[in-house]
């Protein structure tokens, strides 16, 4: 079974203006977004790779190369309405030993490795930049804010996000069952929390946005 299209989505105000705020941020988010996306999607091969499976690496996905990781329309989405998507990596969570858990743990991966991203960027940022107005400080606040709301979106446990995987993996035989059930209303479910006449839409936007000020600030920006 191969682990569903990662998605991306960070919420802000003003999503379709051409103002120049908006356009100074398109250019220091590209290089968030290449990053953010590349290691999420490497942590998930690499630790399915060490874990017993090694799909990702038999087609060439265990690397940091952005050009293996990135759809690019996904990206340009990503700029544009801040909802995108990259190219996932293949998982076949039949080759693991202890299939659930070990499928979770992949999942997990990824996320946990833009928290590490967003730490390293907050610790740069608290000993490096004397400028809390330069263009570094900029970045680096635009580097972890991709990241974190990148790891708190796709640990919402729907399908096709690693959270639903991750639940998954420690719930008994019989709920499992109906928790695997609901991957057949993916599309259903994520357009549910995006759409903007979705009645889910203010709760799981209030939801990223309390949780990523509150890491950010726990992370010193």
């Amino acid at each position: 079974m191969i682990l569903s299209k990662r998605l991306i989505f960070i919420k802000f105000k003003n999503m379709f203006s051409l103002s120049p705020e908006f356009l100074y941020w398109i250019m220091v988010a590209i290089p968030g977004i290449l990053i953010a996306s590349t290691v999420h999607e490497y942590a998930h091969g690499y630790t399915a790779y060490q874990l017993g499976d090694a799909t990702a690496k038999a087609e060439g996905r265990l690397t940091l190369n952005p050009l293996k990781h990135i759809d690019p329309i996904g990206a340009l989405s990503m700029l544009l309405f801040r909802f995108g998507w990259s190219k996932p990596v293949p998982i076949n969570e039949y080759n693991f030993k202890k299939r659930e858990l070990y499928t979770a743990l992949t999942a997990l991966a990824g996320p946990v490795s833009n928290f590490i991203l967003a730490a390293l960027a907050g610790i740069i940022n608290h000993f490096l930049v004397k400028d809390p107005q330069s263009l570094i400080a900029f970045l680096l606040y635009t580097f972890a804010t991709i990241n974190v709301s990148l790891a708190i979106f796709n640990l919402i446990p729907i399908p096709p996000l690693d959270g639903h995987k991750i639940v998954r993996g420690f719930l008994p035989g019989k709920l499992k069952y109906y928790w695997e059930g609901l991957e057949k209303y993916s599309l259903i479910l994520i357009l549910l929390l995006i759409l903007p006449f979705s009645p889910l839409q203010d709760i799981v936007f209030s939801f990223i946005g309390n949780t990523l000020t509150t890491i950010l600030n726990f992370l010193g920006f």
